[in-house]
């Protein structure tokens, strides 16, 4: 979520640095691992699969 608004849903880490950047995230490739910029639910670190 960027501003109360969810970016979208990433299946992969070019998803997510997509979603990032379009946020306005500078340099977001080199924020993937900082839990304080990305949250993830049910899944670890480069990891993506179906629910």
């Amino acid at each position: 979520m960027a501003h109360g608004k969810m970016l979208g849903l990433a299946f992969s880490d070019a998803d997510l640095i997509e979603f990032l950047s379009r946020a306005g995230v500078p340099d977001a490739e080199d924020l993937l691992e900082d839990p304080s910029w990305v949250k993830r639910r049910g899944c670890h670190a480069h990891h993506y699969e179906a629910a």
